[in-house]
């Protein structure tokens, strides 16, 4: 029975519950159709608006605070792998290891109490502050459903009031057949019965309007405090939030800069004990063929005259006079290697010999040349052979003669491109490569042939060995590009 009794009260209150949604949704029609009047509260309505934009600008703060921890994760996580790789590749034998440890255990609890003091002074009071706004949200959704209940019963009667005056007049003046058909003692019998029901329905109407009214003040006057306090508490929270973030971030600074600073002194002690053992900056390897190299290398190995003081004396039988070292110069130092395209070297036809025999002289040594022609005076007609290779050789620049020309600049060599200076050291590995030192200016020139420029090398001669020769052969070289900064 109590089970019956029990379902009989949950089915009736479903069916009010129904009741009161087919009203409400009809009293909304009718608002809508201006058939029926609405009550308006604009100051309700502004604090209705101020909540939705303060709910709204909470969930986005409690969002990218949220998403800012979660950067400071993976902050904390790439710290971490960080400093385990410096624990890693920090040799034992090498100073400062167990600081370098303790920086590292430090590091990381420095990390995980900065994200919780997050958690716990930031993140858990916005969850707090944003908690407050469901039951807040629902109370003023009810208070409009109110509203309308409210609307809905005083609507309903002023109609009653509005019917009860036309059936008082109906009842003033009855209709005649019931008049005739009653008798005369029912007639007063029946009037009271219709202004009795009359009555007991305005009376009803009357009592749901009052307890509607009611239950519509209520909620309104609670909310109509709250919103307007909801509002101005925005101002100090986000004071407090705010200023929780940034002092927790100014205290996980100074102690991560006081971290930071250890760690730079524990390097630079290691720094200190390694100094001598630094590594300089390597140059790109060469590949390609040195031509400049070879060359040097020829002309230095020609330059030693074998007994350029004696005149070897002719055969008995009259055949002309071939040396060793006379046929050596002829092999190797060919024409095609020495000169100029369309360039040509004179020659003595009747001294085919002391020809060659001039040009041996003429890359290794002027004063040999001298002696010997002080002793045979065949050779003075071959004396100006010397300055014919030696004027030609220099400037010949990618197979064009570059001496001579009006847009060249007097004081720069043939060819100039333009200036480096030197950041680093570099220690020459071959003969035809430039010795440098930081600082050094290096006038930048083409390479005679370029298929024999290597990648990440260039060909000059420094500016003080210009300066002082003003020559080429002996002063320039290669040098790598990476050690140098362009200054013109």
């Amino acid at each position: 029975m109590a089970e019956l009794g029990s379902k009989g009260v949950t089915a009736g209150k479903i069916a009010s519950n129904v009741q009161k949604k087919l009203t409400r949704a009809q009293e909304k029609v009718l608002q809508k159709l201006g058939k029926a009047d609405e009550t308006k509260d604009e100051q309700f309505e502004q604090c209705v608006q101020n909540f939705n934009k303060q709910l709204s600008e909470g969930t986005r703060l409690q969002k990218d605070l949220r998403t800012y921890l979660a950067s400071v994760k993976a902050m904390h996580e790439a710290s971490k792998k960080l400093t385990e790789c410096l624990q890693e590749v920090y040799e034992p034998d090498w100073p400062g290891r167990d600081d370098t440890n303790k920086i590292a255990e430090n590091n990381d609890l420095l990390w995980t109490d900065f994200h919780q003091k997050l958690v716990d002074q930031a993140l858990l009071t916005m969850d707090t502050y944003l908690g407050q706004f469901p039951d807040i949200k629902s109370r003023i959704a009810k208070r409009g459903r109110k509203l309308v209940d409210y609307d809905s019963a005083r609507h309903h009667f002023e109609a009653l009031q509005t019917a009860k005056k036309k059936d008082e007049t109906k009842i003033a003046k009855p209709v005649s057949l019931l008049e005739k058909a009653a008798p005369q003692w029912c007639q007063g019998k029946l009037q009271a019965h219709l202004v009795a029901q009359t009555n007991l329905l305005r009376n009803q109407a009357e009592e749901e309007l009052v307890k509607a009214q009611k239950v519509f003040e209520e909620m309104n006057v609670d909310l109509q405090e709250e919103l307007p306090s909801l509002w101005n508490s925005r101002v100090g929270f986000y004071v407090n939030t705010f200023q929780s973030i940034a002092g927790l971030e100014e205290n996980f600074h100074k102690e991560m800069s006081k971290l930071n600073q250890n760690l730079h002194d524990v390097l630079l002690g290691l720094d200190k004990q390694y100094s001598g053992n630094a590594f300089p900056v390597k140059a790109q390897p060469r590949k390609k063929t040195k031509l400049f190299a070879r060359l040097r290398k020829k002309m230095s190995s020609d330059s030693t005259p074998a007994k350029a003081n004696k005149s070897p004396s002719p055969p008995p039988d009259g055949s002309p006079i071939t040396s060793p070292e006379t046929k050596t110069v002829n092999h190797e130092l060919e024409p095609s290697t020495l000169e100029a395209p369309g360039a040509s070297i004179p020659k003595s036809p009747s001294q085919p010999a002391e020809a060659a025999h001039a040009r041996a002289e003429a890359a290794g040594s002027e004063a040999a040349a001298g002696a010997e022609a002080s002793k045979n005076e065949a050779d003075a007609g071959s004396s100006s052979l010397p300055a014919v290779v030696v004027e030609t050789f220099p400037a010949t620049v990618n197979g064009t003669v570059e001496g001579g020309t009006s847009s060249e600049r007097a004081d720069m060599p043939p060819g100039f491109l333009f200036k480096v200076q030197a950041m680093h050291d570099y220690t020459a590995t071959d003969s035809d490569e430039l010795q440098l030192k930081a600082g050094d200016v290096v006038l930048v020139i083409p390479f005679e042939n370029p298929e024999e420029q290597d990648e990440g090398w260039l060909m000059g001669v420094k500016e003080s060995d210009w300066i002082q020769h003003k020559e080429l052969d002996q002063c320039r070289g290669v040098f790598p590009e990476n050690f140098t900064e362009r200054v013109q």
